[in-house]
């Protein structure tokens, strides 16, 4: 017997297909390019369509994050804005948890000094290079990160309104 079709359930879009995270995603993407001159993303076709370029960021096996512009000197600091699968699942959180947290809790409280003065530095020079950190998962667990990048995110009116970070060299510690 089949099902009345207005009986059936909607599926809500993933929040990482949202309008903001899509925006969030686009904008970690063409600011990389700006910043670096290569792409985020190796094999991305360009004339991939927004969903497109979101799915394959969401998908990627190395950790994206990004956060919003805040000053990172006041408390709490810039917020998460995005955090693709591989970095929700090295921090052990869903995308409701880990969107919209102070990102400066994805560090411990000792490595917050030179967490920050290394995001101050790449906002300074636009993007840097080799950035090393400690950093910790929501059960505690510290983790070391080698080789990062880190760039500064534009807005549609050239100006900077964020900073995301990419790295794929990392262990427990």
């Amino acid at each position: 017997m089949a099902c009345p079709v207005g009986s059936l359930p909607v599926p809500t879009p993933a929040a990482w297909f949202s309008p903001a995270a899509l925006q969030a995603a686009l904008r970690i993407l063409q600011s990389h390019q700006r910043a670096f001159g290569r792409p985020l993303l190796g094999g991305l076709r360009a004339d991939a369509s927004p969903e497109q370029q979101a799915e394959a960021l969401f998908s990627s096996a190395a950790p994206v994050l990004a956060h919003d512009g805040a000053d990172p000197g006041a408390d709490p600091g810039p917020r998460l804005i995005y955090a693709n699968r591989a970095a929700l699942v090295l921090w052990k959180r869903r995308w409701a948890e880990m969107v919209g947290l102070p990102s400066q809790l994805t560090a411990e409280p000792h490595e917050r000094g030179r967490r920050h003065q290394a995001l101050r530095s790449a906002r300074a020079a636009t993007a840097l290079e080799g950035y090393s950190g400690v950093r910790i998962d929501s059960q505690g667990r510290r983790f070391q990160i080698r080789g990062a990048r880190l760039w500064t995110l534009w807005d549609a009116a050239g100006q900077p309104c964020g900073q995301a970070a990419r790295f794929s060299d990392w262990h427990w510690l």
